[in-house]
């Protein structure tokens, strides 16, 4: 199982590298890959995330998982990229996970991919996207998983995981960050 994260400068740090990390725990491979051109990428924070990869030394369609962090400007940035809205479209069409927090839900929604469907993203990006908005932490229809925003990442990340790893794997990881307190 693959997964790519994509980076774009603006991007919301915690919900790119809090689902980096639980993702690893859980030994799941996780490229995070950058947009940019550059390998370092700067955060909306300006924290500046050195990439695995940059977007043109890869070849989106071999992952699994794509995922879109929020972030205001990060999200303007991802949509602004025609090989990333390509990309999402891809994995849709492939019925492949689709996964977006915070801002980066918008992205789906300007596609048309939320029409009908149930999700969640930051709430002053909710649009006349044509589905159902759940003010929820995490939101799975069907290949469809949208996040809330960075406080709801863990829900998130956990959301992903639950399609990626069986319910002990899932229960380890959550102990190696303490989110309960049973193995």
């Amino acid at each position: 199982m693959r997964c790519a994260i994509l980076l774009a400068t603006g991007f919301e740090e915690c919900e790119a590298l809090i689902t980096v990390d639980m993702l690893r725990r859980a030994n799941i491979q996780i490229d995070m890959i950058s947009i940019t051109g550059e390998q370092m990428v700067r955060s909306s924070h300006t924290i500046g995330i050195e990439a695995d990869h940059l977007l043109e030394q890869v070849n989106l369609s071999t992952y699994d998982v794509l995922i879109l962090p929020g972030g205001t400007a990060g999200a303007k940035n991802l949509e602004a990229d025609q090989r990333v809205l390509d990309a999402i479209k891809a994995q849709i069409a492939e019925e492949k996970l689709m996964c977006a927090i915070c801002a980066a839900p918008s992205i789906l929604g300007h596609l048309g991919f939320l029409k009908g469907k149930q999700y969640t993203c930051f709430p002053t990006f909710d649009g006349a996207y044509g589905g159902t908005y759940l003010a929820q932490p995490a939101v799975q229809d069907g290949k469809l998983i949208t996040g809330r925003g960075m406080g709801a990442t863990i829900e998130f990340a956990r959301q992903i995981l639950k399609n990626l790893v069986d319910e002990q794997q899932l229960t380890q990881v959550e102990y190696s960050m303490q989110y309960n307190s049973q193995v």
